[in-house]
């Protein structure tokens, strides 16, 4: 009988756990035994499988320096929202932490770690490659494929750790400006509007919008100061 009502409502409800099951078997008037219940929930292998929390590995804290060189380190975040028919897109935006210029940002409804890696490699192809890559612990920078694209191309992965973001706050703090710039100011319709609305800001932002950060220069004029200096050098 326990057999029977156990196996009858596993299959009605899959996702329901012993307690449930057995306060269902009580409510139908049927007073079993708890841990005869349990025994026999157990020999029929109903107990539900818990997926594990994935652990990390242990992550040193992050000194803020900024790089006096670009391509030294690049910053790699992402971002959410949604457009006018409640569809959600993300973006995956990338700066250099030398001169905060942004070096790009992708939006689709879908960034698997492939993806973002061949983005990467096309950015790369204007300026090089850098020396490190600052990310969170986002299943996207965790991923073997992503490391494996790091090794390759000589890149440390320099992850920040879980709950820190302000080690990671060059980013943050861009960000923040694509949000009030663009995705706040905006009623998107299609993810395409988003990447175009997008390209056109991040030239402003690189080559007119001064940076408080850069002695009010753009993104753009100091890094071309830079090189500057290093010729003179």
């Amino acid at each position: 009988m326990i057999k029977e009502q156990l196996t009858e409502l596993s299959r009605q409800y899959p996702r329901y756990g012993f307690v449930l099951l057995f306060n269902l078997i009580r409510n139908k008037g049927l007073r079993f035994n708890h841990k005869r219940v349990r025994r026999i929930y157990c020999e029929l292998k109903l107990n539900l499988k818990v997926k594990p929390r994935k652990r990390l590995a242990p992550r040193t804290k992050i000194t803020l320096e900024e790089p006096k060189q670009v391509n030294q380190c690049w910053s790699l975040d992402y971002m959410s929202d949604a457009l006018m028919n409640g569809s959600k897109f993300r973006t995956a935006n990338v700066i250099d932490d030398c001169n905060r210029g942004a070096l790009g940002i992708l939006a689709s409804s879908s960034l698997p770690s492939v993806r973002i890696t061949r983005w990467l490699d096309r950015l790369a192809e204007k300026r090089g490659y850098p020396e490190r890559i600052r990310v969170d612990n986002g299943p996207e920078n965790l991923s073997k494929h992503f490391q494996k694209w790091a090794k390759e191309r000589d890149i440390e992965i320099q992850y920040i750790q879980p709950g820190k973001p302000a080690q990671n706050a060059y980013i943050e703090r861009f960000n923040r400006t694509y949000r009030e710039a663009v995705l706040d100011m905006y009623l998107f319709k299609t993810v395409q509007e988003v990447q175009n609305i997008t390209d056109d800001w991040l030239k402003h932002y690189n080559e007119e919008r001064p940076h408080m950060a850069l002695d009010n220069l753009t993104p753009g004029d100091f890094a071309r100061q830079l090189q500057l200096n290093d010729s003179r050098c």
